[in-house]
């Protein structure tokens, strides 16, 4: 670093590099260390030349008329120069002295730049973000939501927040999201309280849609600092207990699902995965996501491993071990590298299984549908008297209470489910 002292104190001077130019018409720049010892001014010149580069970063960023690129450019200008962004309002609050300071800089020969004034005394105009493009701009600030998760997983992730918005703008249209106002989201309310009424819809999907929006709201709010005051609390509706979809009895599973013939027309792999529930009560994604090394049928008790490989379990109490029987184990047999078709999109699953067993007949109710061979096969745990504590860990059940000891180990799980299976 080339320091040079003037008068009793040291500066860093260097050459302008030419990618900054557009920026700063200077030859070079000179930048005062504050300092008259030139030990310290050796230790301090690398750290300010760092503080210079990152402002013409910053004022390259902000030479643009796309307004959300300038104000993030303005903050993160005001960051360099050891200053946190203010609005106007704001910096018109400041105490006298750190005004003064701000002023100081902006008027100081180092400042060449109109972004400086936009940093340090709050121009920066805040950039209209409207909600279709605050949709946008959370699936970049919200990557953390979709680590690990697959394929599948992230589309049904982002499916119900895509959702939301369109059902907001739809009511109150795309407006800016410093325009929101109370009233809007009263009035997207009031669109749901109608078609509670009126479509017997539930207030848990109304309230998914309220919560997904002001997750995409809230996040944009925040990690763009657009310090907003959005009114998206106690919006919600208030919801009774949940309905439980029905078992099919003992009785149908027999006589009707697994009679000769009657799965036949079911697409082989969606026909074998809805035979391992039977006897597992594992959940329709989770059978469809299986990837082969989880698939053990060639040990002493052929079983499934169910680990988060590339995917994200459900809960953690999800991770668990499964023995096979009767046409569960056939069913495994027949596809021991899983389930190719439905490993990514176990919607078309749920869809395919479900329409067949509609046109089939063989439904018990038209309440029923593939998951209940889930709370089948647990109420049949249930009538066998196994222990509250397996029944959870083979379900991906949390306890409710601490666990002790090691749970049912596979042996003794696979006894206890072989005289249930069917």
């Amino acid at each position: 670093m080339n320091i040079t002292k003037r008068g009793d104190v040291w500066h860093l001077r260097r050459r302008v590099p030419k990618g900054y130019a557009s920026v700063d018409p200077r030859r070079e720049v000179v930048i005062s260390l504050r300092t008259g010892s030139e030990t310290v001014a050796r230790q301090k010149a690398p750290v300010l030349w760092a503080e210079q580069v990152e402002v013409w970063e910053a004022m390259l960023d902000g030479d643009t008329e796309d307004a959300e690129a300038r104000f993030a450019a303005a903050k993160r200008f005001a960051k360099a120069r050891g200053y946190r962004f203010l609005d106007a309002r704001k910096v018109a609050r400041l105490p006298v002295q750190e005004l003064l300071a701000r002023i100081d800089l902006v008027a100081s020969d180092e400042m060449r730049d109109p972004l400086g004034a936009d940093s340090l005394l709050g121009g920066a105009e805040l950039p209209l973000i409207t909600v279709s493009r605050a949709l946008e701009l959370f699936w970049g600030l919200a990557r953390d939501k979709i680590l690990g998760k697959s394929a599948d997983q992230v589309r049904r992730w982002r499916y119900p927040h895509i959702k939301a918005v369109q059902n907001f703008i739809a009511v109150v249209g795309d407006k800016p999201l410093a325009d929101l106002t109370i009233d809007d989201f009263l009035d997207f309310r009031d669109w749901w309280a109608e078609r509670m009424a009126s479509e017997g819809l539930t207030a848990n999907s109304a309230n998914k849609d309220l919560t997904h929006l002001g997750a995409v709201l809230k996040r944009v709010n925040r990690d763009k600092r657009l310090g907003l005051e959005l009114p998206l609390d106690d919006l919600g509706f208030r919801q009774g207990k949940a309905a439980r979809r029905p078992s099919f009895s003992d009785d149908w599973v027999r006589g009707r699902l697994l009679a000769v013939g009657a799965l036949d027309g079911l697409e082989p792999q969606a026909r074998a995965i809805l035979l391992v529930m039977v006897n597992t009560g594992l959940r329709p994604s989770e059978i469809a996501a299986l990837r082969p090394e989880e698939i053990r049928l060639e040990d002493p008790i052929p079983h499934l491993l169910l680990q988060p490989i590339g995917r994200v379990l459900k809960t953690q109490n999800a991770e668990r071990v499964m023995p096979l029987h009767g046409v569960s184990l056939d069913a495994m047999r027949a596809f021991p590298d899983g389930f190719s078709r439905y490993r990514e999109s176990s919607t078309t699953l749920s869809a395919t299984v479900n329409s067949y067993l509609r046109d089939a007949d063989l439904l018990e109710s038209e309440r029923h549908s593939l998951y209940s061979l889930r709370h089948a096969f647990e109420d049949r745990m249930l009538a066998a008297g196994i222990d509250e504590r397996i029944r959870r860990d083979v379900m991906g059940h949390a306890l409710g209470r601490e666990r002790y000891g090691e749970g049912g180990r596979l042996a003794v799980i696979a006894g206890l489910l072989d005289p249930i299976a069917f």
